[in-house]
């Protein structure tokens, strides 16, 4: 009996529509492209239960004839090519015909529209990709597509489905390139009755950009460059200095207009940006390329994301260039209300010592320790290198013999004995002074130890707040005037969600108007507020944390890298490192100190000891 089979029809269109519909926003994509491409000046989209229970798209475009209305739901039917050849010169952003298709086998599907030579519209109503209805309908010019219960035919995908907030966040990622991509086009995005964006038209990218991600325009800097020889245009909306962020969450790149993702684009433009920024802090772009259609690829994958340039490394060379020249000549110097303008602990500066109360472990306190976070470093014969590595856990242990089991157990013991041992080495050295603004240099009679200013401050801060969150008694800082925030869309709906969390660790927060969050007090702990209130705030599972996790997040906004500490400060924070229940590693597993031992000096100086 033969095995190999062809698959029914129903089972191919289901196929072919995991290809291009993921998820609602992967609908929204496909649907907002067809919009811009039959010439809408105006594009509403709305959604309830982010997407899963409806996604409706309107616009005023050309619209849809009745002759073509059945044509749209068949597979690779299209206007956009008509030969192979095709592929290569399209300048559309949609053109395989499998977009409706596609949305059409997995949901309900109702399609009405009307063309501004037809005194009436038409419509359309299929489920699963069966017609129910095709009938005249009293519409105005452009179509309207309502797609209902996404997945009611593939229940495996709609279980997969994220929460609301991650799947309206998708939507938001999907809808605001296409409303940076053209500012003289009104966009709408509703999410259950509620506006999330509303889009007039704007005269530049740049002024669509800062209203869009609720930007500051004067923070942005949009230039233009033309290379003849290349035949290649380059428009960049650049954020200056003062625009940073801990995600890569507001970088656009746009070829001959049309959303991309190209790790090669991001790289050079972000390097760019290494001659103003330190590691750890992202910029704000949209990068504009246009270049000849026969040079670019876009039939790479069915999402139609990802490209291929002819001759791209020339054209990243000349990209990169633009990037610093516009960055090094035309943006402002660092305002100083960006500036760590103080260092301090616990609200006060590091020469009022405070309260020196031993540290007890926090009952349900959380450890902290990865793979090498068990113990410090210490560099022995390799430099720099760290020794050992995490011992199993006590469940691990369980399957080993007596003898395996006892010889862990002991090397726990010596970890231990270890951490002791450089507690008494710290506690004992001498401040020598700093490297880079980053390290801190103690001298011991028999070692070299360096401490990670940063990651030493997020341990102490991190188990300071912990403990009064455990007791209730977080020690709050008051404003007179409160601290206003301009969020974007995703991270408001994330404030919505966490506000609650955020008191709990003594946050007071109100919501301002629709795009500002007024920050009423915070822990006298955090040197940076409004940085600790966006870090927490950037993750779209955020509301997952409790309040530990929250704790950790926060305490990113330590003392930073790049403060210039004087001999009493360093000395004052390896007091209040060695308080610490772990002091030998940051919240996220970074060790806080590295021993260099003079063995290991001489050694690397070929010296005997």
């Amino acid at each position: 009996m033969a095995k190999v089979h062809q698959l029914p029809p129903e089972v191919i269109s289901k196929i072919a529509a995991g290809e291009v519909i993921e998820r609602p926003a992967s609908v929204i994509k496909e649907l907002m492209e067809n919009s811009v491409d039959a010439g809408a000046e105006r594009v509403e989209v709305e959604i309830k239960s982010a997407g899963k229970e409806l996604i409706s798209v309107r616009d005023d475009g050309c619209g849809i004839g009745p002759e073509d209305m059945d044509n749209v739901f068949q597979r690779h039917s299209t206007s956009k090519i008509a030969k192979a050849e095709d592929i290569y010169m399209v300048g559309s952003l949609g053109f395989r015909g499998e977009a409706l298709y596609s949305i059409a086998s997995v949901s309900d599907v109702l399609l009405q529209s009307r063309t501004r030579d037809n005194d009436a519209g038409w419509e359309i109503h299929l489920r699963g990709n069966k017609r129910l209805k095709s009938a005249p309908a009293g519409v105005s010019y452009g179509t309207t597509l309502e797609i209902r219960e996404l997945f009611f035919n593939t229940p495996a995908r709609r279980k997969f489905l994220k929460s609301d907030i991650t799947e309206t966040n998708e939507i938001i990622d999907v809808f605001m390139p296409y409303a940076l991509l053209y500012p003289g086009k009104e966009f709408k995005l509703v999410s259950n009755g509620k506006p999330l964006l509303d889009l007039g038209k704007h005269d530049s990218h740049r002024q669509r950009m800062a209203t869009a991600l609720n930007l500051e325009s004067k923070n942005l800097i949009e230039t233009e460059k033309v290379f003849p020889q290349e035949r290649l245009n380059i428009h960049l909306v650049l954020g200056n200095i003062n625009l940073q962020r801990k995600r890569r969450d507001m970088q656009f790149i746009f070829v001959n207009g049309r959303p991309v993702s190209s790790k090669d684009i991001s790289f050079h433009v972000n390097q760019a940006y290494r001659l103003l920024m330190p590691d750890g802090v992202n910029p704000i772009f949209s990068v504009h390329l246009r270049l000849p259609q026969e040079n670019i690829d876009v039939n790479v994958h069915p999402a139609k994301r990802e490209i291929r340039i002819k001759d791209e490394r020339n054209i990243f060379l000349l990209l990169r260039n633009c990037c610093e020249h516009a960055l090094m000549n035309i943006s402002p110097a660092r305002q100083f209300g960006q500036q760590i303008s103080s260092f301090h602990f616990n609200g006060e500066p590091p020469h009022s010592p405070g309260v020196n109360t031993p540290h007890p472990r926090v009952s349900g306190e959380k450890e902290d320790r990865t793979a090498e976070s068990g113990k410090p470093y210490r560099v022995r014969s390799e430099f720099p290198f760290p020794s050992g590595g995490r011992p199993p856990s006590m469940e691990r242990q369980n399957v080993f013999s007596q003898e395996e089991s006892a010889m862990l157990l002991r090397k726990e013991e010596i970890a231990a004995e270890k951490n002791e041992d450089l507690k008494s080495t710290l506690k004992s050295a001498r401040f020598i002074g700093s490297l880079k603004k980053k390290y801190l240099l103690f001298e011991s009679t028999v070692s070299l130890l360096l401490i990670d200013q940063h990651a030493a401050q997020e341990r102490i801060t991190y188990e300071k707040l912990s403990r009064q969150m455990a007791t209730g008694k977080v020690e709050i800082q008051n404003l007179l005037t409160p601290l206003t925030i301009r969020l974007n869309k995703k991270e408001i709906l994330a404030w919505e969600i966490l506000k609650d969390k955020l008191e709990k660790i003594g946050f007071s927060t109100t919501l301002f108007d629709k795009e500002t969050v007024a920050v009423h007090s915070h822990p006298a702990l955090l040197a940076q507020p409004e940085a600790a209130v966006r870090d927490i705030l950037c993750d779209e599972e955020s509301k997952i944390y409790d309040t530990d996790m929250l704790a950790r997040r926060a305490c990113r906004q330590s003392l930073m890298t790049g403060y210039d500490m004087k001999a009493q400060e360093a000395e004052y924070l390896a007091e209040e490192l060695l308080k610490c229940a772990d002091p030998f590693t940051c919240p996220h597993g970074r060790p806080t100190v590295v021993e260099i031992t003079m063995l290991s000096l001489d050694k690397n100086f070929f010296r005997k000891p």
